[in-house]
């Protein structure tokens, strides 16, 4: 006899619960008789860790979808628009040490072999700001769009930075009131179910058995279904990405309508780096290391030398230091039975490329598409999505990888990540072939991929990296074509830099819009 899913459980809220939420409970019709009932169970108890400020341009349509407006966004999450990230002194600390990797591809990518016409006849700029225009927009912290842009549309390829308390806060109101989302503030005490069988529900403090035909943890480091229930280990890698530590705060700007930057902002130093993320109120700043070669109090210091900067050393002192502890890793099985874990339960990294959001965006459509119309096939729904995200976080791993192999820095640090035994054996292979060709779509074959050819390309030269000629003509190799696609982006970059609005003037003209909206 058929049993259909009609009920689903989130344990844990944070952006990585409530954005799951909506976008099961957007696509399932929740708030209809005939939908998938979901349930959102958080605790008043637990404090959302709130690492990641960084989204990818997927974010646009994930609000698209949730139906939350462009500028209600913007008003209401203290966010700000990203076009990408700026690397400094990861090359060798040198003052003209630093590159972007920008939102937008190499102009023209895949029709010509830019890489090798770049070197030859461009080497003196940088190869972002050779084929890509957003580089230069970044410099002049130009928004992504014009004010009359339609929502979620620009000129270029974009994501936001944003206020993580806030964005969470956000997501509450509008999956309650707007999506169908039930919301139960409980501590889960236990969990009933066989470790090797389905969870038949969970027991929560103060209203007691509660349960469904599908549960997703969301519950953070604290993984309280996917490990500390079905005992799933984190695939450690620590031996491959040494960073498990961070140190966060935030700042106020010392003048209020300072520019915005239209990118993270990620400085390296002698044992990790420190990524800075302007926000219309203030700035995002944490110093990332791995314990096993600075110090916490070290930490503290390389930050406050960091921040000192920017703003008098006095006010530094006034600022609140925030410490955080991660095991870089994640689980090779994340849908076990009836639960999949999403967000922090199911792993983390390190806050380099902004990722964990992705992830949750990634996993949450994936549950949502593929939700099983009958609890019968849910075990192939589940090995199915295990092989997609085991592919994903293998991908991440070498992508983040490849950012501390490039480096000529001399601190032991970075030494170590430099050593053979600590590259995924993956990465080792596409280094050799990279040294005779750029990165192609030939090397990434999934249709989501995480990070795609023009990634690796923009970190591989931004980095100094050398790919040989070929001795021999072919059609790709054409210089003349790659000449045509660098004119176009120096005058797209003309043109766009002349015609957009900095970040801080779009931000204001949609806050403002939003609160006319209220207003009226």
């Amino acid at each position: 006899m058929n049993k259909p899913l009609k009920e689903i459980i989130i344990v844990g809220g944070g952006t990585a619960g409530w954005l799951t939420a909506g976008i099961i409970a957007a696509e399932h019709n929740a708030r209809a008789y005939s939908g998938v009932k979901v349930t959102l169970i958080e605790s008043k108890n637990i404090p959302s860790i709130g690492v990641g400020e960084g989204t990818w341009p997927t974010m646009r349509e994930t609000l698209n979808t949730l139906g939350i407006q462009e500028f209600e966004f913007i008003a209401t999450c203290d966010a700000s628009f990203k076009q990408g990230s700026k690397f400094i002194g990861w090359k060798n600390g040198n003052a003209n040490d630093s590159y972007y990797h920008p939102f937008i591809a190499p102009h023209g990518l895949g029709t010509s072999n830019q890489v090798d016409y770049w070197q030859h006849k461009h080497s003196d700029t940088s190869f972002a700001h050779a084929l890509s225009c957003q580089p230069h927009l970044c410099d002049q912290h130009k928004a992504p769009k014009q004010f009359q842009t339609p929502e979620f549309a620009g000129v270029t390829n974009y994501g936001y930075h944003l206020d993580a308390g806030k964005f969470a806060a956000l997501l509450t109101r509008h999956c309650t009131e707007k999506l169908g989302v039930k919301h139960i503030q409980d501590d889960v005490i236990n969990v009933i179910g066989e470790i090797n069988s389905n969870i038949q529900a969970i027991v929560t403090k103060e209203h007691g058995n509660l349960s469904a035909d599908l549960f997703i943890d969301c519950s953070g480091l604290n993984s309280l279904l996917i490990e500390k229930h079905y005992k799933i280990p984190l695939v450690n890698l620590k031996d491959t990405l040494f960073n498990n530590s961070a140190v966060a705060v935030q700042v106020p700007y010392v003048d209020q309508q300072a520019s915005i930057s239209s990118h993270t902002i990620s400085t390296a130093h002698d044992n990790g780096w420190i990524w800075d993320i302007g926000l219309p109120s203030r700035r995002g700043v944490g110093c990332v290391y791995a314990e096993n070669y600075l110090t916490q109090s070290d930490a503290h210091q390389t930050l406050h030398q960091y921040l000192s900067k920017t703003i008098p050393v006095k006010e530094v002192d006034k600022l609140t230091f925030r410490d955080i502890k991660f095991t870089p890793g994640y689980r090779n099985i994340l849908w076990h039975h009836n639960c999949v874990a999403v967000g922090m339960a199911a792993g983390f990294i390190e806050p380099l490329e902004a990722s964990a959001l992705a992830l949750v965006e990634l996993s949450a459509k994936m549950i949502a598409k593929e939700l099983p119309a009958d609890l019968s096939i849910m075990p192939i729904t589940a090995n199915r999505f295990n092989q997609r995200f085991n592919y994903r976080w293998e991908r991440i791993v070498e992508f983040l990888k490849l950012h501390y192999i490039l480096s000529d820095r001399t601190s032991t640090y970075w030494q170590d990540n430099r050593k053979i035994a600590s590259i995924p054996n993956r990465l080792q292979e596409l280094m050799s072939l990279w040294k005779f060709q750029p990165p192609s779509y030939n090397d990434f074959t999934e249709i989501e991929e995480i990070f795609p050819a023009a990634s690796y390309q923009y970190i591989l030269y931004g980095m100094n990296f050398q790919t040989q000629s070929r001795t021999t003509s072919s059609r790709f190799n054409n210089h003349l074509t790659a000449e045509k696609h660098f004119m176009e982006n120096k005058q797209l970059t003309s043109k766009y830099l002349a015609g957009l609005p900095s970040n801080r003037e779009l931000i204001k003209y949609l806050t403002a819009q939003y609160q006319q909206k209220i207003a009226s």
